[in-house]
């Protein structure tokens, strides 16, 4: 089984003092564990990276910014990122459709990961962010007992 990985759990991941670092990181081992693979998407790398690299600087923890890097090549190395940022044109309108009947819940990342999953038929997010439990399609694990 493949499971998505969300920006929520791979900032975690990658930074060992993020407040969520230990339940990301029982996740992500349960999943290991269970023979998930997970599935990384390059919006999912380029917005968790940012975010992380942010927080270091406003804590002022900029000097481990390469470490950080370095912790997302070994987590999701370039030939291993699944490439949905193509797709956008394509699902631009049913994204935009999407957080419409989500009443703004879901921002537009969010939206074309969920239909990124349904187009290739995986069927679950890891992710600490409830908005994606009202995505019929997709079932949200947040902690180890629900891989």
């Amino acid at each position: 089984m493949r499971i998505a990985i969300d920006s929520s759990v791979l900032v975690a991941l990658l930074d060992s003092r993020d407040q969520w670092h230990t339940k990301a990181s029982a996740l992500h081992d349960a999943l290991l564990k269970a023979g998930v693979t997970p599935m990384y998407f390059d919006c999912v790398a380029a917005e968790a990276i940012s975010a992380a690299i942010r927080r270091l600087h406003e804590k002022g923890r900029g000097v481990e910014a390469a470490a950080v890097i370095d912790r997302l090549y070994t987590l999701a190395p370039p030939p291993t990122l699944t490439w949905i940022l193509p797709d956008v044109p394509r699902l631009y309108s049913a994204a935009l459709d999407l957080m419409r009947v989500s009443s703004g819940e879901l921002n537009f990342n969010d939206a074309l990961i969920a239909l990124a999953c349904r187009e290739r038929e995986i069927p679950a997010i890891a992710s600490f962010d409830a908005d994606f439990d009202q995505v019929a399609w997709l079932k949200r694990a947040a902690k180890p007992e629900d891989v």
